[in-house]
């Protein structure tokens, strides 16, 4: 069976999260996506120091489409060089594990 995958990203504002994330879930690569708006960042960026406000995004899919999720992010993902960062949880309520599996599932694509 296979296991949950959460992707943390930003983007600029929320609706350009969300449009991404539909489109995310449209193609059946995750099953959501939650998006956080105002974040305030401090980075490091080209040898200077940038701050600004995004949005955070988690989205939820399966650790068999990591490749694929990361694929089509890179090619929708307005930033020059976005955050994607992969993280795999210890465990996931059965029933959750059930939906994420169901909703990004091949025979579903």
């Amino acid at each position: 069976m296979d296991r949950p995958l959460l992707v943390y990203t930003t983007f600029p504002d929320v609706d350009i999260a969300l449009s991404t994330g539909e489109g995310l879930v449209r193609d059946q690569l995750i099953a959501c996506i939650n998006v956080l708006p105002g974040m305030r960042s401090v980075y490091a960026w080209k040898g200077g120091i940038e701050r600004g406000q995004e949005a955070v995004a988690i989205l939820k899919t399966v650790r068999g489409l990591q490749d694929q999720v990361h694929r089509a992010l890179k090619e929708r993902h307005p930033y020059e060089t976005p955050v994607i960062l992969f993280i795999e949880p210890t465990g996931a309520d059965a029933a959750t594990l059930e939906w994420l599996i169901g909703e990004t599932s091949v025979d579903r694509r």
